[in-house]
């Protein structure tokens, strides 16, 4: 999978590991840390998240405009930048007054201009390297390699964050419990109830710290909230060492595609560049049949995005806190990496053209599967998990699970049998569907948000419900996400590559906007309401998919 593709690709693929390596850490905890620190409810931070999550993708629409301009590359080392600066901003421990909010909200603004100079245009330069005949045939296995690297970052920062955060409130002698940040607002509000006084009380009982025996809960509270709140700033300064691992990279490596780094103009001043050139009905159907696939994918990323917020809220408050059996190794990052290093040393026994390469590989994956099970025989059972790490299923599922699909879509290609990208999203809609089919039998019985007033479900599900939902969450992304990317890249005009390209992130960014309705309906609808609306979105979505299905084609071929 690996083999013929060109140098740039892996180091293109590389500096965008470490951005999203800091971004999830990030986005693991943002959500978190605005009801903690700010004592929000579920449908003012889930506008507050998805706001930032539409700007962060609507941005690349900017991006690609003026990379079209001024070049691609200046555009990414200045997208890093800005990054950079955001960070360190939202990074700064503050108060919970309007100078905290002030500081917030313009460190998610730096955030999104930077991300959305970055991130369309480092994913146009990988597939300007494709443009090349010798490797035009590579261009969708190329962007499932580049998409499995993005999840390399994203897979383990949920453990970043959650390691960070538990050394900070330890060092307070402080442990993390999910009730206490909303019971301790309700509290400090003084709107809680004389039954979650007590509930409080025995939560504060189980701190660990010498000091906090001393306090009664009017001092408890204030510092509880202090220090979970600055600790979720530590992890958020993760980002800042990840982008210089990330501009470095991106520096060092540059000579391997300095030559992709060409915009329509730039290839047309150059001399003796042929520059592809389509007619103006070409331009158009080209144009209208992306446009349409953007209408379509908009409700996917809303039903997508519910990873850092209600799937995370279901985490947190239905479902259990420790995790026995087998599922404990799905909470362990390590072991999750071993894991997934050793689908790609399996393959390798399969693909190596030597036998010395076979028995190498075969080697490996023992020892990689000894190494994954030595840890899990270590693990504590019952073992405790926090809400977060439930956000690293998604990316470990895309990792070990990229070979597979670039497998089975490499078979399908050689006889002719390969879907089409259209159809493969609009495939994607519907097992998208059939992960939110799970969560709806997950909350059947469950108490509303709103019966449950800030606490957590007496009678929590089992882990496996939200596993089950992002393994499924996960097939559907790898249908969608990395082949739309690439035929974003394959079929955009020439001269509107950027602008495309951001396009495509311009609808995500709908639909990350969108993805607050369940915050906004948590507390007024059952619990299972939020999920059947969801399901039944991706339904019709890939049903109007299927309907274009000629049209898209036609334009496209």
């Amino acid at each position: 999978m690996f083999k013929g593709q060109p140098k740039g690709l892996f180091a293109l693929a590389l500096a965008n590991t470490g951005e999203r390596f800091g971004y999830y850490t990030m986005l693991a905890i943002f959500m978190l840390f605005l009801q903690a620190k700010f004592g929000f409810e579920q449908a003012a931070a889930s506008q507050i998240y998805a706001i930032f999550l539409a700007a962060v993708y609507f941005m690349p629409v900017v991006g690609g405009w003026l990379a079209d301009k001024i070049g691609f590359g200046k555009c990414v080392v200045t997208g890093i930048c800005v990054m950079f600066a955001g960070y360190i901003c939202l990074s700064i421990p503050t108060a919970a007054n309007g100078l905290g909010l002030t500081l917030m909200f313009g460190a998610l603004t730096l955030i999104a201009i930077g991300t959305g100079l970055f991130k369309g245009n480092l994913q146009v330069l990988v597939g300007n390297l494709y443009d090349d005949p010798k490797y035009a045939a590579k261009r969708d296995s190329a962007f499932s390699l580049f998409y499995m690297a993005i999840n390399i970052g994203a897979m383990f920062a949920p453990s970043a964050a959650t390691a960070i955060t538990n050394r900070f409130l330890g060092k307070a002698g402080l442990i993390y419990k999910a009730d206490i940040p909303a019971l301790a607002h309700q509290f400090m509000n003084s709107t809680i109830t004389p039954e979650n006084t007590e509930k409080l009380q025995g939560l504060m009982a189980q701190m660990p710290g010498e000091q906090i025996a001393s306090m009664d809960l009017a001092s408890f509270c204030p510092y509880y909230i202090e220090h979970l709140s600055s600790s979720y700033n530590m992890g958020f300064a993760v980002a800042v060492v990840s982008l210089v691992v990330s501009i470095a990279i991106y520096l060092g490596c540059r000579s391997w595609f300095k030559h992709a780094d060409v915009n329509a103009k730039q290839a047309k001043s150059a001399e003796g560049a042929p520059a592809a050139e389509l007619t103006p009905k070409q331009t158009k159907d080209r144009i209208v049949a992306l446009c349409l696939v953007f209408a379509v994918v908009i409700f996917f990323w809303m039903a997508f995005h519910q990873n850092g917020s209600s799937l995370t809220w279901f985490a947190r408050d239905y479902t259990q806190s420790t995790a026995t059996g087998w599922t404990r190794i799905g909470f362990n990052i390590w072991a999750l990496a071993l894991i997934a290093a050793s689908i790609y040393t399996l393959f390798g026994i399969f693909q190596s053209e030597k036998s010395t390469g076979k028995i190498a590989c075969g080697i490996i994956t023992a020892a990689l599967w000894a190494g994954a099970y030595a840890i899990f025989a270590g693990l504590d059972n019952p073992l405790e998990i926090f809400p977060q790490l439930f956000q690293q299923f998604n990316p470990f599922f895309v990792v070990a699970l990229t070979p597979v699909s670039m497998a089975i879509f490499s078979a399908l290609a050689s006889k002719g049998k390969e879907p089409s990208a259209p159809k493969k999203i609009g495939l994607g809609m519907f097992v998208a569907a059939i992960g939110y089919l799970v969560m709806i039998f997950a909350s059947l019985g469950q108490q509303s948000p709103a019966q449950l007033a800030g606490t957590v479900s007496p009678d929590p599900v089992v882990p496996t419900y939200l596993m089950g939902t992002y393994l499924i969450l996960t097939f559907a992304e790898l249908l969608l996400s990395p082949m739309g990317i690439s035929f974003v890249s394959k079929v955009a005009p020439p001269k509107y590559k950027g602008l495309m390209m951001g396009l495509w992130f311009a609808a995500t960014a709908v639909g990350n906007y969108l993805s607050s309705i369940p915050g906004l309906l948590w507390k007024a609808v059952p619990l299972w309401a939020n999920w059947a609306i969801l399901m039944a979105l991706c339904v019709i979505a890939g049903a109007v998919m299927f309907a274009m299905l000629r049209k898209l084609e036609a334009a496209t071929a």
